[in-house]
């Protein structure tokens, strides 16, 4: 019986090695979401206000331009992995590739979308270092904390 998959996904090495394992791993008649949450800085690069510092007045452009790349670098990997999987063998109209705009937080936002009915939360785990990771906590460890009714895999 075939699975409705969420991969949480964004254009690290992680998300790479994820596609990777999905790929290598699970049956092709899975339904596959190819899931990112991605910054909303729309309301910061139309800001015009006096109180603004002028240093960011000045590079405001040059900070929504570098969002505007991170997005496409997002959607780069999304087609990117989608490829892998069709490589591997998965039906393209099986799978879907969906970004959304940060509303709550990244780990908040993926685990809301896994409340839409999936089966299982595929996410890669960040590569930070042990201290890094026990002060700021990744967004594994929160998706894993925060997640209910739903199972979720972390790949290493």
């Amino acid at each position: 019986m075939a699975k409705k998959i969420l991969v949480a996904i964004d254009d690290s090495e992680n998300g790479k090695r994820t596609a990777d394992f999905i790929a290598e791993s699970f049956s092709r008649d899975n339904r596959i979401t190819l899931f990112s949450v991605v910054p909303d800085t729309a309301a910061l690069c139309d800001m015009n206000s006096p109180e603004l510092t002028p240093h960011f007045l000045s590079q405001q452009s040059s900070f929504c331009t570098l969002e505007d790349q991170k997005k496409n670098l997002v959607s780069q990997a999304q087609e990117t992995a989608k490829a892998r999987l069709v490589e591997a063998g998965f039906d393209e109209k099986r799978i879907v590739l969906k970004t959304q705009l940060r509303k709550k937080g990244i780990a908040r936002d993926i685990v809301a979308e896994s409340q839409d009915g999936y089966d299982l939360l595929v996410i890669g785990r960040r590569g930070v270092t042990g201290i890094k990771e026990y002060f700021l906590g990744s967004i594994s460890q929160k998706v894993l904390h925060l997640s209910k009714d739903v199972s979720v895999l972390i790949v290493n």
